[in-house]
């Protein structure tokens, strides 16, 4: 009994190593989302913070400036959207499809 308690021990502090490896190699991955047509770009990395965002200067309406909220609102949307779905199929890689709340 023990044997195999030691043994399950060891599997789980290996996948918390793996954990902690993955999280920071997400740190470095990027996705982006754009809207309006290219008009908005926005980067976010594997932890779901926003590195990066481009608006055209023809998205720049002075008399439209709920239209440019709705873009950007859009593309930090899709991009977190991503970044999310990158997220669990790494970790599904490394639970082998076990479900763990609370890591991510």
């Amino acid at each position: 009994m023990f044997g195999n308690m030691g043994k399950m021990m060891k599997q789980i502090q290996k996948m918390q190593a793996e954990i902690a490896r993955l999280q920071e190699e997400l740190g470095q991955k990027e996705v982006e989302a754009t809207a309006g047509g290219g008009a908005v770009r926005v980067v976010v990395n594997g932890k779901q913070e926003v590195l990066k965002i481009e608006i055209k200067p023809e998205a720049v309406d002075p008399e439209d400036v709920e239209m440019l909220q709705d873009l950007l609102v859009a593309a930090v949307n899709e991009a977190l959207r991503k970044s999310q779905e990158m997220v669990a199929q790494e970790m599904s890689r490394i639970s082998g499809g076990l479900k763990l709340p609370g890591l991510f």
